[in-house]
Protein backbone atom coordinates (compact mmCIF):
# COMPACT_ATOMS: atom_id res chain seq x y z
CA UNK A 1 0.00 0.00 0.00
CA UNK A 2 1.57 3.30 -1.09
CA UNK A 3 2.12 5.99 1.52
CA UNK A 4 0.41 9.27 0.70
CA UNK A 5 2.43 12.28 1.81
CA UNK A 6 0.61 15.00 3.72
CA UNK A 7 0.94 18.31 1.92
CA UNK A 8 -0.08 21.73 3.19
CA UNK A 9 -2.00 24.08 0.92
CA UNK A 10 -2.39 27.75 1.82
CA UNK A 11 -5.00 30.27 0.80
CA UNK A 12 -2.79 33.39 0.58
CA UNK A 13 0.54 34.45 -0.89
CA UNK A 14 3.52 36.67 -0.16
CA UNK A 15 3.39 40.03 -1.91
CA UNK A 16 5.43 40.44 -5.08
CA UNK A 17 7.72 43.47 -4.91
CA UNK A 18 9.54 44.79 -7.94
CA UNK A 19 12.91 46.52 -7.59
CA UNK A 20 13.89 48.65 -10.56
CA UNK A 21 11.87 50.58 -13.08
CA UNK A 22 9.68 48.65 -15.49
CA UNK A 23 11.48 48.14 -18.78
CA UNK A 24 14.92 48.24 -17.15
CA UNK A 25 16.87 45.45 -15.46
CA UNK A 26 14.15 45.15 -12.85
CA UNK A 27 13.70 42.10 -10.63
CA UNK A 28 10.79 40.68 -8.67
CA UNK A 29 10.93 39.12 -5.22
CA UNK A 30 8.23 37.33 -3.25
CA UNK A 31 5.04 35.81 -4.61
CA UNK A 32 5.36 32.46 -2.82
CA UNK A 33 2.38 30.34 -1.84
CA UNK A 34 4.47 27.79 0.05
CA UNK A 35 7.32 27.53 2.50
CA UNK A 36 10.75 27.63 0.84
CA UNK A 37 11.34 25.16 -1.96
CA UNK A 38 8.36 22.91 -1.15
CA UNK A 39 7.30 22.84 -4.79
CA UNK A 40 4.71 20.09 -4.30
CA UNK A 41 2.78 22.34 -1.89
CA UNK A 42 2.73 25.63 -3.79
CA UNK A 43 4.54 28.02 -6.10
CA UNK A 44 7.74 30.06 -5.93
CA UNK A 45 7.34 32.20 -9.05
CA UNK A 46 10.37 34.35 -8.26
CA UNK A 47 13.61 32.67 -7.16
CA UNK A 48 15.42 34.27 -4.20
CA UNK A 49 18.03 36.81 -5.22
CA UNK A 50 21.55 37.66 -4.10
CA UNK A 51 22.78 41.25 -3.93
CA UNK A 52 26.41 42.25 -3.51
CA UNK A 53 27.07 45.06 -1.07
CA UNK A 54 29.35 48.01 -1.78
CA UNK A 55 30.20 51.11 0.24
CA UNK A 56 30.32 54.68 -1.05
CA UNK A 57 33.82 54.90 0.46
CA UNK A 58 36.68 52.51 1.11
CA UNK A 59 35.71 50.21 4.01
CA UNK A 60 37.96 50.74 6.99
CA UNK A 61 37.19 47.61 9.00
CA UNK A 62 36.96 44.81 6.42
CA UNK A 63 39.43 41.94 6.95
CA UNK A 64 42.02 41.25 4.26
CA UNK A 65 40.29 38.03 3.21
CA UNK A 66 37.21 40.03 2.27
CA UNK A 67 39.08 42.91 0.62
CA UNK A 68 41.32 40.75 -1.57
CA UNK A 69 38.86 39.84 -4.38
CA UNK A 70 38.02 43.50 -4.97
CA UNK A 71 41.57 44.86 -4.95
CA UNK A 72 42.06 48.53 -5.79
CA UNK A 73 38.41 48.95 -6.82
CA UNK A 74 37.52 49.37 -3.13
CA UNK A 75 38.89 52.92 -3.37
CA UNK A 76 36.37 53.87 -6.08
CA UNK A 77 32.69 52.95 -5.59
CA UNK A 78 31.93 53.10 -9.31
CA UNK A 79 34.77 50.73 -10.22
CA UNK A 80 33.74 48.49 -7.33
CA UNK A 81 30.15 48.40 -8.58
CA UNK A 82 31.21 47.64 -12.16
CA UNK A 83 33.39 44.79 -10.92
CA UNK A 84 30.43 43.33 -9.04
CA UNK A 85 28.24 43.60 -12.13
CA UNK A 86 30.64 42.38 -14.81
CA UNK A 87 33.03 39.99 -13.06
CA UNK A 88 30.99 38.66 -10.15
CA UNK A 89 27.54 38.41 -11.74
CA UNK A 90 25.63 40.52 -9.23
CA UNK A 91 21.88 40.47 -9.79
CA UNK A 92 21.26 43.47 -7.54
CA UNK A 93 23.59 46.02 -5.92
CA UNK A 94 23.31 47.31 -2.38
CA UNK A 95 24.98 50.66 -1.71
CA UNK A 96 25.67 51.41 1.94
CA UNK A 97 26.22 55.14 2.50
CA UNK A 98 28.87 54.78 5.20
CA UNK A 99 30.67 58.00 4.30
CA UNK A 100 27.81 60.11 5.67
CA UNK A 101 28.23 58.74 9.20
CA UNK A 102 29.73 61.34 11.55
CA UNK A 103 32.53 58.90 12.43
CA UNK A 104 33.28 57.88 8.84
CA UNK A 105 33.60 61.16 6.96
CA UNK A 106 30.35 63.00 7.71
CA UNK A 107 29.73 63.65 4.03
CA UNK A 108 26.67 65.55 2.86
CA UNK A 109 23.93 64.56 0.46
CA UNK A 110 25.45 66.80 -2.18
CA UNK A 111 28.67 64.78 -1.96
CA UNK A 112 27.17 61.29 -2.16
CA UNK A 113 24.37 61.84 -4.69
CA UNK A 114 26.82 61.96 -7.66
CA UNK A 115 28.36 58.68 -6.49
CA UNK A 116 25.02 56.89 -6.34
CA UNK A 117 23.94 58.29 -9.71
CA UNK A 118 27.23 57.20 -11.30
CA UNK A 119 26.87 53.66 -9.90
CA UNK A 120 23.38 53.43 -11.32
CA UNK A 121 24.41 54.83 -14.70
CA UNK A 122 27.42 52.55 -15.09
CA UNK A 123 25.74 49.29 -14.04
CA UNK A 124 22.02 49.74 -14.71
CA UNK A 125 21.34 47.17 -11.98
CA UNK A 126 18.44 47.45 -9.52
CA UNK A 127 19.65 49.26 -6.42
CA UNK A 128 19.20 48.82 -2.70
CA UNK A 129 20.33 51.97 -0.92
CA UNK A 130 20.77 51.97 2.84
CA UNK A 131 21.97 54.63 5.21
CA UNK A 132 24.83 54.66 7.68
CA UNK A 133 22.84 53.81 10.78
CA UNK A 134 22.97 57.34 12.18
CA UNK A 135 19.33 58.46 12.19
CA UNK A 136 19.97 62.19 11.87
CA UNK A 137 22.36 61.86 8.94
CA UNK A 138 20.21 59.24 7.21
CA UNK A 139 17.11 61.44 7.49
CA UNK A 140 19.07 64.30 5.96
CA UNK A 141 20.80 62.44 3.11
CA UNK A 142 18.44 59.66 2.01
CA UNK A 143 15.71 62.06 0.79
CA UNK A 144 18.28 63.74 -1.48
CA UNK A 145 19.45 60.41 -2.87
CA UNK A 146 15.83 59.35 -3.30
CA UNK A 147 14.96 62.45 -5.27
CA UNK A 148 18.03 62.06 -7.50
CA UNK A 149 16.78 58.60 -8.52
CA UNK A 150 13.10 59.47 -8.60
CA UNK A 151 11.06 56.97 -10.60
CA UNK A 152 13.77 54.29 -10.65
CA UNK A 153 12.00 52.24 -7.98
CA UNK A 154 15.00 51.56 -5.76
CA UNK A 155 14.70 49.80 -2.40
CA UNK A 156 15.58 52.30 0.36
CA UNK A 157 16.29 51.68 4.02
CA UNK A 158 16.28 51.24 6.77
CA UNK A 159 13.00 52.24 8.45
CA UNK A 160 12.46 51.29 12.10
CA UNK A 161 9.61 51.66 14.58
CA UNK A 162 11.20 54.84 15.95
CA UNK A 163 12.51 56.29 12.71
CA UNK A 164 10.25 55.59 9.74
CA UNK A 165 8.34 58.77 8.90
CA UNK A 166 10.94 60.64 6.85
CA UNK A 167 11.93 57.61 4.81
CA UNK A 168 8.33 56.49 4.26
CA UNK A 169 7.34 59.96 3.03
CA UNK A 170 10.41 60.06 0.78
CA UNK A 171 9.69 56.68 -0.81
CA UNK A 172 6.05 57.64 -1.32
CA UNK A 173 7.00 60.92 -3.03
CA UNK A 174 9.70 59.49 -5.30
CA UNK A 175 8.27 56.08 -6.20
CA UNK A 176 10.64 53.82 -4.29
CA UNK A 177 10.11 50.75 -2.11
CA UNK A 178 11.11 50.65 1.55
CA UNK A 179 12.87 48.28 3.97
CA UNK A 180 11.03 47.92 7.29
CA UNK A 181 13.20 46.64 10.13
CA UNK A 182 12.28 44.96 13.40
CA UNK A 183 14.48 43.42 16.13
CA UNK A 184 13.69 39.71 15.54
CA UNK A 185 10.17 40.24 16.91
CA UNK A 186 7.11 39.26 14.89
CA UNK A 187 4.80 41.71 16.66
CA UNK A 188 7.11 44.67 16.09
CA UNK A 189 7.60 43.59 12.48
CA UNK A 190 3.87 43.73 11.94
CA UNK A 191 3.59 47.06 13.75
CA UNK A 192 6.28 48.71 11.59
CA UNK A 193 4.53 47.49 8.45
CA UNK A 194 1.23 48.94 9.71
CA UNK A 195 2.83 52.29 10.56
CA UNK A 196 4.39 52.61 7.12
CA UNK A 197 1.17 51.52 5.40
CA UNK A 198 -0.80 54.08 7.41
CA UNK A 199 1.36 56.81 5.86
CA UNK A 200 0.04 55.83 2.44
CA UNK A 201 2.76 53.46 1.26
CA UNK A 202 1.45 50.51 -0.72
CA UNK A 203 2.05 47.29 1.25
CA UNK A 204 3.42 45.84 -1.98
CA UNK A 205 6.29 48.29 -1.74
CA UNK A 206 7.42 47.11 1.69
CA UNK A 207 10.18 44.56 2.23
CA UNK A 208 10.68 43.23 5.77
CA UNK A 209 14.06 43.08 7.46
CA UNK A 210 13.52 40.97 10.57
CA UNK A 211 17.22 41.45 11.40
CA UNK A 212 19.39 38.42 11.65
CA UNK A 213 22.64 37.06 12.93
CA UNK A 214 25.45 34.91 11.65
CA UNK A 215 25.45 31.16 11.79
CA UNK A 216 26.31 30.07 15.32
CA UNK A 217 25.00 33.25 16.97
CA UNK A 218 21.32 32.46 17.42
CA UNK A 219 20.29 31.50 13.90
CA UNK A 220 17.66 29.08 15.24
CA UNK A 221 15.70 31.93 16.81
CA UNK A 222 15.85 34.04 13.66
CA UNK A 223 14.72 31.04 11.62
CA UNK A 224 11.71 30.42 13.87
CA UNK A 225 10.60 34.08 13.78
CA UNK A 226 10.78 34.15 9.98
CA UNK A 227 8.86 30.89 9.73
CA UNK A 228 6.13 32.17 12.07
CA UNK A 229 5.76 35.32 10.01
CA UNK A 230 5.54 33.40 6.77
CA UNK A 231 2.92 30.99 8.11
CA UNK A 232 0.83 33.90 9.40
CA UNK A 233 0.93 35.50 5.96
CA UNK A 234 -0.16 32.28 4.26
CA UNK A 235 -3.31 32.10 6.39
CA UNK A 236 -4.32 35.68 5.69
CA UNK A 237 -2.32 38.22 7.72
CA UNK A 238 -1.79 40.96 5.13
CA UNK A 239 0.58 42.93 7.38
CA UNK A 240 3.06 40.06 7.40
CA UNK A 241 2.80 39.21 3.70
CA UNK A 242 5.93 41.14 2.73
CA UNK A 243 9.08 39.53 1.28
CA UNK A 244 12.17 39.20 3.49
CA UNK A 245 15.55 40.90 2.99
CA UNK A 246 18.52 39.79 5.10
CA UNK A 247 22.05 41.19 5.33
CA UNK A 248 24.18 38.07 5.65
CA UNK A 249 27.47 39.69 4.68
CA UNK A 250 27.51 42.40 7.32
CA UNK A 251 26.61 39.90 10.04
CA UNK A 252 29.10 37.21 9.08
CA UNK A 253 32.15 39.38 8.50
CA UNK A 254 32.01 40.97 11.93
CA UNK A 255 32.39 37.59 13.64
CA UNK A 256 35.74 36.36 14.92
CA UNK A 257 35.36 33.10 12.99
CA UNK A 258 35.16 34.89 9.63
CA UNK A 259 37.58 37.74 10.33
CA UNK A 260 40.49 35.76 11.75
CA UNK A 261 40.33 32.43 9.95
CA UNK A 262 41.42 33.32 6.43
CA UNK A 263 39.46 33.30 3.20
CA UNK A 264 38.09 29.76 3.11
CA UNK A 265 36.32 29.63 6.45
CA UNK A 266 34.95 33.16 6.07
CA UNK A 267 33.51 32.32 2.66
CA UNK A 268 32.02 29.08 3.96
CA UNK A 269 30.59 30.87 6.99
CA UNK A 270 28.86 33.45 4.79
CA UNK A 271 27.56 30.84 2.36
CA UNK A 272 26.22 28.56 5.09
CA UNK A 273 24.54 31.47 6.83
CA UNK A 274 22.93 32.50 3.55
CA UNK A 275 21.65 28.99 2.82
CA UNK A 276 20.07 28.84 6.29
CA UNK A 277 18.36 32.18 5.61
CA UNK A 278 17.09 30.97 2.24
CA UNK A 279 15.61 27.89 3.87
CA UNK A 280 13.95 30.17 6.44
CA UNK A 281 12.25 32.17 3.70
CA UNK A 282 14.65 34.93 2.62
CA UNK A 283 13.71 36.46 -0.72
CA UNK A 284 16.74 38.74 -1.02
CA UNK A 285 20.11 38.23 0.68
CA UNK A 286 22.79 40.92 0.70
CA UNK A 287 26.29 39.38 0.67
CA UNK A 288 29.86 40.65 0.64
CA UNK A 289 32.34 38.04 -0.56
CA UNK A 290 31.94 37.38 -4.32
CA UNK A 291 32.91 33.70 -4.04
CA UNK A 292 30.26 33.11 -1.40
CA UNK A 293 27.74 35.07 -3.47
CA UNK A 294 28.43 33.05 -6.61
CA UNK A 295 28.06 29.82 -4.67
CA UNK A 296 24.76 31.03 -3.20
CA UNK A 297 23.47 31.89 -6.69
CA UNK A 298 24.46 28.42 -7.90
CA UNK A 299 22.69 26.84 -4.93
CA UNK A 300 19.49 28.79 -5.69
CA UNK A 301 19.59 27.84 -9.38
CA UNK A 302 20.18 24.19 -8.58
CA UNK A 303 17.34 23.92 -6.09
CA UNK A 304 14.92 25.97 -8.23
CA UNK A 305 15.66 23.75 -11.25
CA UNK A 306 14.44 20.77 -9.24
CA UNK A 307 11.05 22.43 -8.91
Amino acid sequence: MPIELVREKYSDAINTVRIGRAGSKSVNIGGETTLPFLFDEGAMPNPPLVALEIFDCEPADWPEGLKRPYGASLKDPVSWAKKCATEFGAQVLCIRLMSIHPDCGNKTGEEVVPIVKAVFKETGLPLIIVGSGDDDKDNDVLPKVSQALKGENCLLGIATQNNYKTLAATCLADGHSIIAESPIDINIAKQVNILISDMGCDSKRIVMHPTTTSLGYGMEYVYSIMERGRLAAFIGDKMLAMPFILFAGSEVWKTKEARESGDTQGVNWELTTTVAMLQAGADLVVMRHPVAARSAMAYIKNIMDRG
